[in-house]
């Protein structure tokens, strides 16, 4: 199959999230099970060029290519892309994010008849790029050049739609008869999310969990009835993870590289974290660790309530990450007043990550939802048991037999689940148990690619 793989951010050329990795490491895969991909992106101001050795094709058209022959194409334009940001400055997003990503997606359809890349799938991420299967239905219907193409939706987050007031409908150049709410009218505003959601062949989400979640009043943010109407064609592919950067036998930021075969040097990395954290180095005491924004969905609003408790508990903690003033605010306190048990970091350190997942005994990730999460695949692969809520993509990983899962979102049950997972820590042999099931486990791209290539064959079938 021809495929193009659509999307707003790509590792490693420009990243603010999850978004940028899923696209960085599928079209891998998708190019080792035989199929042929190209990537089309906007040229942004923070791309290095002589680093990915980009050249230029054509007036407004960058060309790279990642791995062996991945072709990478950028979109120019100054006006739209020449910024610091990608989507948005401190004073907030882009005001004109419309325009951006509307010529991001029209230039992109213009772009394969230029190169002659007759897609069978056009694999579309995200609001950013949802117009594509708008304007190939809409304006395209009659183009024999894409005729056989059919396109795929993949949501990693319902929560970003794409919203626009009405008034700016003229600049996407569709006819008014799409601006209503059977098309991509939400409220009397522009729904580009939604627009995607109707036009695609097919939807997809990143876990089987939360493709039914969001079909859901409490998970779908307003767009539940579309993916309800859609049903049949709406279905979920846990998303992989990169062992080439999340392995900690070739781990080059922790302490000791270790395996399944060699899971006592474990412990070496947790000495390292301790001793980072300035907390105290005891190999009895179960060390959780958290790498996450500090906001509600991540789970900080029952954290916020427990943590005095937990600070009780015996055991330490490390944090890191950024997110709202009142949870740093909150924790801030609770080191004060726990200095031996709690060690913050407010920032963004991809080292200390690292050491985090290596060297903690217990990864929290107490999310009120979560698309997917590749905090908990990661601590899999490092032996570290997650500790999580029953939703998304958490749900379709964590069970019993590997981690600490609990399914009613409150402070009561994150306490009884810290208690739970203190007591399995000191029986040693249950521990191991539980960490062998841990790491051997298989998260890589490999399985979720062949599900993607079953779906781009039901696309195509329709």
């Amino acid at each position: 199959m021809k495929i193009v793989m659509c999307a707003s951010e790509v590792v490693p050329f420009a990243k603010t999230g999850g978004l940028a990795d899923v696209v960085g490491a599928l079209p891998f895969e998708l190019r080792e099970q035989n199929q042929e991909v190209i990537i089309v992106l906007p040229k942004y101001k923070g791309i290095d060029e002589k680093r990915f050795k980009i050249e230029r094709l054509k007036d407004d058209i960058f060309c790279s290519t990642l791995g062996k022959n991945i072709k990478v194409y950028f979109i120019e334009n100054n006006v739209y892309f020449n910024r610091d940001g990608l989507y948005g400055d401190k004073l907030g997003d882009y005001k004109d994010n419309l325009d951006r990503f509307s010529y991001y997606c029209r230039r992109t359809l213009e772009l394969l008849k230029e190169i002659n890349f007759k897609a069978d799938i056009i694999h579309v991420h995200d609001w950013q790029a949802s117009l594509i299967p708008v304007y190939l239905k809409a304006l395209y219907s009659d183009d024999l050049f894409y005729k056989n193409t059919k396109t795929i939706l993949t949501i990693h987050n319902i929560g970003y739609q794409g919203l626009f007031p009405k008034e700016e409908f003229p600049k996407l150049g569709l006819p008014w008869n799409l601006f209503n709410i059977e098309g991509i009218e939400f409220y009397d505003k522009i729904n580009i999310l939604k627009g995607g959601m109707i036009f695609s062949d097919i939807i997809n989400t990143v876990s089987s969990t939360y493709s039914k979640e969001i079909q859901t009043k409490e998970f779908g943010f307003g767009l539940e009835g579309v993916l309800n109407f859609r049903r049949d064609s709406v279905f979920g592919i846990l998303n992989g993870l990169d062992y080439s950067i999340w392995n900690p036998a070739e781990d080059k930021f922790i302490a000791k590289n270790y395996s399944l075969e060699a899971i006592q040097d474990k412990a070496k990395c947790k000495e390292d974290l301790q001793r980072y954290c300035k907390l105290p180095e005891s190999k009895d005491v179960p060390l959780f660790g958290i790498v996450s924004r500090l906001a509600e969905q991540k789970g900080f609003d029952i954290l916020s309530e427990a943590i005095d408790e937990i600070c009780r508990m015996g055991v330490e903690l490390v944090i890191l990450g950024t997110g709202d003033l009142k949870y740093h605010l909150i924790m801030e306190e609770m080191v004060k007043k726990y200095p031996k048990v709690i060690s913050l970091h407010l920032k963004f350190d991809d080292t200390l990550a690292h050491k985090i997942y290596a060297g903690s005994d217990v990864f929290v990730m107490p999310s009120r939802y979560e698309p997917c999460g590749l905090g908990q695949l990661i601590s899999f692969k490092y032996g570290t048991l997650p500790l999580v809520f029953k939703t998304g993509g958490l749900a379709d990983t964590v069970n019993d037999d590997n981690g600490f899962i609990f399914d009613d979102y409150s402070k009561d049950a994150l306490i009884k689940t810290f208690k739970k997972a203190v007591t399995f820590f000191k029986k040693e042999k249950k521990w191991a148990g539980l960490v062998a099931q841990a790491l051997n486990l298989d998260f890589s791209w490999k399985e979720s690619a062949r599900k993607y290539i079953e779906l781009y064959a039901k696309a195509l079938s329709k």
